[in-house]
């Protein structure tokens, strides 16, 4: 159950809609996140691009009062099976936050580590191998390999980012999300990031949540555009999914001319 190796690995949403209490984030959205692929999701604050991309491997049942209708596949499976353990679908669909995440007590090593061992690894062997081939994949290891007894801490903040990577990728997802993982970073930080990514497709479907339109030109290779939109009496926000198009036709021949509008500018 839930299991495979890195030969690709699809995630389809059908009919999902978020809700906070009675709120109701979005409409009803179903999109496919491809294999092998970088999906961006893109639109104005408060669209619910975060939360839906929480949705995707129930983090967003983690806050008080929230909920989702619909379903998540991973490979077919909905993520939301009753039967299903949290855990193991946050496990094989991990999950890079905004705000880089070094545990603050631990060394870089054991920020790696800790995730290894939760999940039942013990020989010492192994888990130096595990620990280094994930910071190398994180193009990390080259600049870490002397200082793995450090806090993760003592690491600049697109480290402590490119750890939060590897942290993830160490237990072996098949999907890999990421919640505007350069907006607290400077260019060249960035830059990195993206290289990183790219470096990374070949391996796993990757869904990342940016507000940089110019980085999800340069990175993903289909685009996912929300907006907002205000119902009721009570003109309440809710968002809307527009247009899921291959990158290059969304900013060049968007078919939804609100996709257009809101690259340009005149709505967001």
């Amino acid at each position: 159950m839930m299991t495979g190796t890195h030969t690709g690995h699809t995630v389809t949403v059908r009919e999902l809609a978020p809700f906070y209490g009675k709120r109701q984030v979005t409409r009803p959205i179903s999109v496919e996140f491809a294999p092998r692929r970088i999906t961006a999701m893109i639109g104005p604050s408060g669209c619910g691009k975060s939360t839906v991309l929480r949705c995707l491997n129930r983090m967003h049942e983690s806050i008080p009062g929230a909920r989702v209708s619909g379903s998540v596949l991973l490979d077919g499976e909905n993520v939301y099976d009753s039967r299903l353990d949290a855990t193991l679908v946050r496990r094989k669909i991990g999950m890079v936050f905004q705000q880089p995440i070094a545990l603050r007590t631990r060394s870089i090593y054991e920020n790696i580590a800790v995730g290894l061992r939760l999940n039942g690894l013990r020989a010492q062997a192994e888990l130096d191998a595990r620990v280094e081939a994930s910071l190398r994949a994180s193009a990390l290891w080259d600049e870490v390999k002397d200082k793995l007894g450090q806090p993760g801490t003592a690491l600049s903040g697109g480290q402590q980012q490119r750890l939060s990577i590897a942290r993830a990728i160490a237990v072996e997802p098949d999907v890999l999300l990421l919640d505007e993982p350069c907006s607290a970073l400077d260019p060249i930080a960035t830059a990195k990031i993206e290289e990183l990514l790219l470096d990374l497709r070949d391996r796993y479907t990757i869904v990342i949540v940016t507000h940089n339109m110019q980085q999800a030109a340069r990175v993903s290779d289909s685009t996912v555009v929300f907006l907002v939109e205000r119902t009721g009496d009570t003109q309440q926000p809710i968002g809307l999914l527009i247009e899921h198009s291959p990158t290059r036709e969304v900013f060049t021949s968007p078919k939804d001319p609100r996709t257009e509008e809101y690259i340009s500018g005149r709505i967001g």
